[in-house]
């Protein structure tokens, strides 16, 4: 919707096409698609196993993965607008 409506990608385009690629088995063409992809899913797996067990420096890890997230999303974005 939002390419629609203003002509240009979102920083999110292309994420759950990645998601389906993946439960496709199709591992290369999902990160071609969104290559933040596996980080996230790293990142959200670190984020539950934080959850249940509490790691003791667990706060400091899911900050360092969210700002590598946050610049792989950032930089792949600006080479596909740019």
């Amino acid at each position: 919707m939002w390419k629609k409506t203003f002509n240009v990608e979102c920083m999110g385009c292309g994420i759950q096409r990645s998601i389906a690629l993946i439960t496709k088995g199709e591992f290369v063409s999902a990160f071609y698609m969104y290559p933040a992809i596996y980080t996230l899913i790293g990142m959200f797996a670190f984020f539950l196993l934080h959850l249940k067990f509490q790691f003791k420096i667990g706060h400091k890890i899911i900050l360092g993965l969210f700002i590598l997230n946050i610049s792989i999303i950032v930089i792949s974005y600006l080479i596909k607008t740019f």
